[in-house]
C-alpha cells in the first residue's frame, strides 16, 4: 500500500492512497483524513486503507492521475524527526573533512539527532537557502514511521512497530555544521528543513527488498541529471531500523508518527571509502564525501557543494524499473525574507 499527502490549503494536507505504479490515487475519505491520524488508530484504519488501495489497483475505483508536484511530505509536520548514522563509513569520512578522529565506539553505539520537524519540504518543493556559502549539500536516505513505541523497547520489539517505509533529502549547510559542533551542544542551523518522496509505502509492498530490518536495492542520487550515487542501501549498514528505533527509545516513549532516518546511505569499495560512478565505483550520496575522497587522493577537495538553480532527483527503482517511492526532484534556490521582517 502506498500512501501520499497533496495539498489541500491546510498544514497536514489530505490523505489518498496511490496505485502501485504511482499513476493513480483517490482519497482515503472516512478512513483517515490525513496520515497522522491514521497513524493515531492505525489497527483500525490500516484495513480501510488497504481496501481502498485494492479497489484502486482492481480498477473498481477509477482514480485520478497522481501528480508528484502536488504532494506535500507524507507527514507534512510530524512529532518527532530522529535521524541516526546507521553508515559508519559515512560518518568516517565527513569527520575526516572536518578533522576528526572517529572513535571506536561510533561502531558499536549509533549516531542520532533530533532534527526540526514542524516545516518538512515536498518532494518537488524547491529546497531555500539564503546564501550559498552556507556548503549546501544533499544527503539521500531512507526513513521508516513507527507506530507508538514504548520506552526501553528493544531491536525485535521495535521492528514490530514500523509502519511506512519513505525516502529522504537531509539537507545539510556544511560550512555552518563544524561551528556549532564546536560548541558542544549538536547541529541547528547546519540542518535546516527535510524533504521526503511522495509516497510511503507499507513494509509488505516491498517484498523481497525487505528483510524486516532493511531496504536493499540501490539508491539513486543525480545532480543536474548526472549520476552521483547508487549504493546499495543493504550494504555497509552497520545499524538497522530495528537498532536505530530502539536507541531512539532508549530513555522515552516514542509517539505514533516518530520518523527515523537512516542517515546518508554509503558504500565502500574494496575496504576503501568508495568511487565515484565514472571510477567503477558506487558513488556518493552526500557532496562531502565525495570531497573527503579528493582531500584523501589528491591532497584538497575539488567538487563544490550544490548553487542555486542545481537540481537534486533522489530515487529507489523496483526489479521492473519501476519507481518505488516516486523521486525526491528539487531544485536549489535562493531565500528570500517576506517584505517587512
Amino acid at each position: 500500500m502506498k500512501l501520499a499527502t497533496l495539498r489541500d490549503g491546510s498544514r497536514d494536507g489530505r490523505l489518498v492512497v496511490v496505485s502501485a505504479d504511482l499513476q493513480r490515487y483517490t482519497p482515503a475519505g472516512a478512513a483517515a483524513g490525513t496520515l497522522q491520524a491514521a497513524l493515531d488508530d492505525w489497527t483500525n484504519v490500516e484495513p480501510r486503507l488497504r481496501q481502498i488501495a485494492e479497489e484502486l489497483g482492481l480498477g473498481m475505483v477509477a482514480g485520478e492521475p497522481f501528480d508528484p508536484a502536488q504532494c506535500m511530505a507524507p507527514l507534512p509536520r510530524a512529532y518527532q524527526w530522529c535521524d541516526g548514522s546507521a553508515y559508519v563509513n559515512h560518518v568516517e569520512l565527513v569527520r575526516k573533512a572536518r578533522g576528526a578522529e572517529m572513535p571506536e565506539s561510533f561502531w558499536t553505539d549509533p549516531l542520532m539527532y533530533q532534527g526540526g520537524s514542524d516545516s518538512f519540504i515536498g518532494p518537488c518543493d524547491p529546497v531555500l537557502v539564503a546564501d550559498e556559502a552556507y556548503g549546501i549539500d544533499m544527503e539521500s536516505e531512507i526513513a521508516v514511521i513507527t507506530d507508538d513505541v514504548a520506552m526501553g523497547a528493544g531491536p525485535e520489539a521495535a521492528a514490530d512497530r514500523i509502519r511506512l517505509v519513505m525516502l529522504v533529502n537531509d539537507v545539510s549547510l556544511r560550512n555552518l555544521i563544524p561551528g556549532e559542533l564546536a560548541k558542544g551542544f549538536g547541529f541547528f542551523h547546519g540542518k535546516p528543513s527535510t524533504a521526503f518522496s511522495p509516497v510511503a509505502v507499507t513494509p509488505d509492498e516491498l517484498g523481497a527488498a525487505w528483510d524486516g530490518r532493511k531496504v536493499s536495492g540501490e539508491l539513486l542520487t543525480s545532480i543536474n541529471g548526472d549520476p552521483f550515487g547508487k549504493p546499495r542501501a543493504e550494504m555497509d549498514m552497520t545499524f538497522d531500523f530495528p537498532q536505530l528505533i530502539a536507541h531512539a527509545a532508549k530513555t522515552r516513549p516514542l509517539g505514533a508518527g516518530t520518523i527515523v532516518g537512516s542517515g546518508t546511505v554509503s558504500n565502500k569499495l574494496d575496504g576503501g571509502p568508495g568511487k565515484p560512478i565514472a571510477d567503477g565505483g558506487a558513488g556518493y550520496s552526500c557532496i562531502a564525501e565525495l570531497r573527503t575522497v579528493e582531500t584523501i587522493n589528491d591532497g584538497a577537495p575539488k567538487t563544490g557543494f550544490l548553487k542555486f538553480g542545481d537540481k537534486v532527483r533522489i530515487e529507489m527503482l523496483d526489479g521492473s524499473g519501476g519507481s518505488i517511492f516516486g523521486a525526491i526532484d528539487q531544485q536549489i534556490a535562493k531565500y528570500s525574507s517576506p517584505a517587512g521582517n
